[in-house]
């Protein structure tokens, strides 16, 4: 029952738990789809690590999503207000040294994809690649240009599940 802080990047995250063996099992904090989303260019190509490492680190903070669309190398910033990206902006400029440029992209939405049948995603996955993209946990999103294009593919694809959260659940093993 004990809070504890420890000053960590990259290998504990929020919702994260210490036990003395005990097996848990539990729901993590969710994650909510971004409301707003902006593409992210770089000022100097050569600070592209330090960029990947610093938005990751940012977004395991919750400060923004990341998604990398399977058909390029783009890198997608996802929040729910427009102060994020700024602070997202500030902090990788004075923290890795990184300068950014944001840009309007043509994305409204953004929904996790699962689906039972294994064929089924396979096929929705090839045709609909272009709006597809990984989130910082791997995971498959479609990234909706229009309201009405989310509407028609969540229509045509009823074996697809879109999700608007993201929840995790966490197997807790025992480090002895």
């Amino acid at each position: 029952g004990d809070i504890i802080g420890i000053h960590n990047h990259g290998t504990i995250q929020i919702g994260d738990t210490f036990t003395m063996g005990e097996k848990l099992q539990f729901l993590g904090i969710p994650n909510f789809a971004p409301e707003l989303f902006k593409g992210v260019r770089l000022k100097d190509p050569l600070k592209q690590k330090a960029l990947l490492k610093g938005l990751m680190q940012l977004s395991e903070e919750g400060a923004t999503q990341i998604f990398r669309p399977i058909h390029s190398n783009d890198i997608i910033l996802g929040a729910i207000g427009v102060l994020q990206f700024d602070v997202v902006a500030y902090r990788l400029q004075y923290e890795y040294s990184v300068q950014c440029l944001y840009e309007n992209i043509d994305v409204i939405a953004a929904r996790w994809i699962t689906c039972d049948d294994k064929t089924q995603l396979e096929k929705f996955k090839s045709e609909c690649q272009r709006y597809l993209a990984y989130d910082n946990a791997g995971l498959l999103a479609y990234l909706a240009p229009s309201r009405i294009n989310l509407d028609i593919t969540m229509e045509r694809w009823q074996k697809v599940k879109f999700h608007n959260t993201r929840e995790h659940t966490y197997d807790v093993k025992s480090h002895s």
